[in-house]
């Protein structure tokens, strides 16, 4: 039973390998601040409202920036930052195809206050 548990979690880890991200600058504040850690997992599909960890699409091999995303559409994801004034997002670089996309942030465990279940957000199509 107990090899059984531990290759089924094995598999479940593989699937969704998961990622630490430290949130850097103040683009999703109020919901996240500079300094948050996040649990980002990949095998999660993104949906909208969702908050994502995402490669930059004008430098894919640079940093993560984590948006939520505001609308799916054929040609990609369009990710907006919830504090539009100091974001740069889908309305400076356009929709991101899905295959820069990291993964789906679904926990924050740092700082310990803030920890929690990151929880889907409203779609906006902020201007």
């Amino acid at each position: 039973m107990t090899l059984w548990v531990i290759t089924l979690a094995a598999a479940v880890l593989t699937a969704l390998r998961p990622r630490r991200v430290e949130v850097r600058g103040a683009s999703m504040e109020p919901t996240l601040a500079p300094g948050d850690r996040l649990l980002v997992l990949a095998g999660v599909a993104p949906r909208t409202g969702a908050v994502v960890a995402l490669h930059d699409p004008r430098r894919p091999e640079g940093e993560l920036l984590v948006k939520r995303v505001a609308a799916l559409g054929p040609a990609g994801l369009d990710v907006r930052g919830d504090n539009p004034a100091r974001s740069t997002d889908s309305r400076t670089f356009g929709p991101v195809p899905a295959a820069l996309i990291e993964g789906t942030v679904v926990w924050r465990y740092g700082p310990p206050e803030r920890a929690g279940r990151i929880a889907r957000g409203p779609s906006r199509r902020q201007q």
